[in-house]
């Protein structure tokens, strides 16, 4: 029998009353366990298989699925829980998590950094920028490398930048004809995106970014995972999706604050 910390990024139902859950902990990586009964409302497996709980995990060991014996849950991240915006930002952290990672390769860093990511979500911080900060820490997990602290193409340090995943990075305004269809971005944006890349979220402070300097940086980091992940992930096109519902529920609040 083992017993680790861990997360819950995934569950499935299996069977009748059982489940599948997977944990990314920080022993052993990704695992996936079956939850027999947790299903069943009085089940003690029902409330530790929550989806985003984070708890230690007691279970034996498998090839494939392992079985889950028992939990005891540390935090269950309420507000993500209670909201759906919350809820969607997690959601995607935790299936870019899962489809970035191999089963049972522990990484404690990166456990580290997830947990610190869905921490601050919950504790009200800026989601979208959390999840870009999160984006492009993931690429060396993916085995992606863009040239962030110089010119991708010439090596230059100093001038204007532009970004450019044909080049793998950011480009200065010496080498814009390389690339025609390069993001034109303020510098603002690409100090921004180069912060990201570097940043060690115990440092975090107070986040305010304007959101054209947000949707500017999000353009550019959903052009390079298009492009070099071969990742299509349900829960992006979600999120997309529910900028829109944001935007349509703001505005007749705005109108009848106008009224």
């Amino acid at each position: 029998m083992e017993k680790c910390e861990g997360i819950v990024i995934r569950t499935t139902n299996y069977r009748e009353s059982d489940k599948i859950v997977v944990i990314y902990s920080k022993e052993y990586g990704k695992i996936g366990l079956v939850a027999r009964g947790a299903k069943k409302t009085k089940s003690r497996l029902a409330a530790v298989t929550q989806l985003f709980t984070n708890g230690v995990f007691t279970f034996y060991p498998n090839r494939g699925l392992g079985t889950l014996q028992q939990g005891e849950a540390i935090t269950s991240f309420s507000s993500i829980q209670t909201d759906i915006f919350l809820t969607a930002y997690a959601t995607y952290a935790c299936e870019l998590l899962d489809k970035a990672t191999e089963e049972q390769q522990a990484n404690g860093p990166l456990y580290n950094l997830f947990y610190q990511i869905i921490h601050h979500i919950d504790e009200g911080y800026d989601p979208q920028v959390l999840t870009q900060i999160f984006e492009m820490k993931m690429l060396s997990v993916l085995g992606l490398y863009p040239t962030m602290d110089r010119c991708a193409i010439c090596g230059q340090t100093e001038g204007r930048f532009d970004f450019s995943a044909y080049a793998n990075g950011i480009v200065c305004h010496r080498c814009f004809e390389r690339d025609k269809y390069r993001l034109h971005m303020t510098e603002k944006s690409v100090k921004l995106m180069r912060l990201f890349y570097i940043f060690q979220l115990d440092r975090l402070g107070n986040i305010d970014v304007k959101q054209e300097t947000k949707e500017e940086v999000q353009r550019a980091i959903d052009t390079y995972y298009e492009q070099y992940s071969g990742l299509y992930l349900k829960s992006k096109k979600f999120l997309n999706n529910m900028k829109n519902w944001d935007t349509l529920l703001k505005d007749p609040a705005k109108k009848e604050d106008d009224d």
